[in-house]
């Protein structure tokens, strides 16, 4: 046998007829590879077919304009193609007519964390309203800053209450005091209605309640008396819408209505109360301090009394050595000493009966009276 045979019977093609039959086996081997290939890809495009079968129906019969393809391509984004459907019909059904609202826009809505559904409400709500001017551009913006869209077209239409000071708060009542000392404690409610164009970036209700809060104390502290406010409590209302507190915030003001107003206490007579007790401690303060003053300086009097009395007393005992000195002298004679002995006693004598006279005068006066 020559060395090809071998080789042929070895590797199994063997005779040309064999080479005949293992290229037959081969293509159908390669056929029916090819053939599972192709059932398997018809079966997952039935399968894809089959889920948004019924979305596909539902967007072609209301004319949403959402393609099987596009439905296919919200599956590898991940979009969840069902909530997409859904709120371009309700924008389709419902009129809603801007060029910026296609799938592809709430697609990016979507994937940007928004909620589409609600923002589609809120252009409904809009378009129904047929007073308020929101587009599509500014409905999105305002779900991706956080607030609630549909709530705030709500607000828009239908106006909302405020409680000012709100429920809750530390103080029920705003306190503010008239031009006449008089406290008077306010509640009032506030009527506000969304303000669409400065929803985004604009102050929220805690800002509308600090900036009326302020106005009506400012309004009636501005007021004579507290007996023209209770009189006429609008004053405090007109006073309030005058300063456009509404500014740069999200609301506009409709109405400010004081709910109740209440008298407080006097706070002007309290304060002069307070002024009076503050003016008796200066004074006292100041009495006191010249007391001491006084003190002090008559301890000064006294001890220059003390020391005039030292002096008059050193000046006394050098009386007897000069007498001593004038007798050994001879300038003065023993009759002499005597006479100014007489002259000495015979003053103290007219002294003593001075002196008991007035005592007298005095004690008969009293009793005359």
């Amino acid at each position: 046998m020559f060395p090809f045979a071998q080789v042929s019977e070895r590797i199994g093609i063997g005779t040309p007829s064999g080479l005949i039959a293992q290229g037959i086996s081969d293509a159908t081997m390669f056929g029916l590879i090819g053939a599972l290939i192709l059932f398997v890809v018809l079966l997952v495009f039935l399968f894809i077919f089959a889920s948004y079968f019924g979305l596909w129906v539902q967007s072609w019969l209301t004319k949403a304009d959402i393609t099987i393809f596009s439905l296919l391509g919200m599956t590898f984004r991940k979009v969840n193609a069902r909530q997409i459907v859904r709120s371009k019909i309700m924008a389709t059904q419902a009129g809603l007519v801007d060029p910026e609202l296609t799938s592809g826009a709430l697609e990016a809505h979507y994937l940007a964390g928004g909620n589409v559904q609600q923002v589609i409400r809120a252009l409904i709500a809009a378009k129904k309203a047929k007073t308020i001017s929101l587009t599509f551009r500014e409905a999105t913006a305002i779900d991706l800053a956080g607030r609630d869209v549909l709530e705030s077209v709500q607000t828009s239409v239908y106006p909302k209450v405020i409680d000012c000071p709100p429920r809750g708060s530390v103080k029920p009542s705003l306190d503010a005091v008239a031009k006449d000392g008089i406290q008077l404690k306010v509640k009032a409610r506030v009527t506000v209605r969304a303000n669409l164009q400065q929803l985004i970036g604009g102050a929220t209700e805690e800002t509308i309640i600090a900036r009326v809060g302020e106005g009506i104390v400012s309004a009636i502290g501005s007021a004579a008396n507290h007996k023209a406010v209770l009189e006429n409590p609008d004053v405090i209302s007109k006073a309030v819408l005058a300063k456009r507190l509404d500014s740069q915030t999200a609301f506009e003001i409709v109405s400010i209505d004081i709910a109740d107003i209440d008298v407080g206490a006097n706070i002007g007579a309290r304060l002069q109360a307070d002024q009076a007790e503050a003016d008796t401690q200066v004074a006292r303060a100041r009495a006191e301090g010249k007391r001491a003053s006084a003190v002090a300086e008559e301890q000064e009097m006294q001890a220059k009394i003390q020391q005039s009395r030292a002096s008059l007393v050193q000046a006394q005992a050098a009386v007897p050595e000069a007498m001593s000195a004038a007798f050994r002298s001879g300038n003065l004679h023993i009759l002499d000493y005597y006479k100014l002995q007489n002259v000495s006693a015979d003053t103290e004598m007219r002294k003593s009966i001075a002196v008991a006279g007035q005592a007298t005068s005095s004690s008969d006066n009293s009793y005359d009276d």
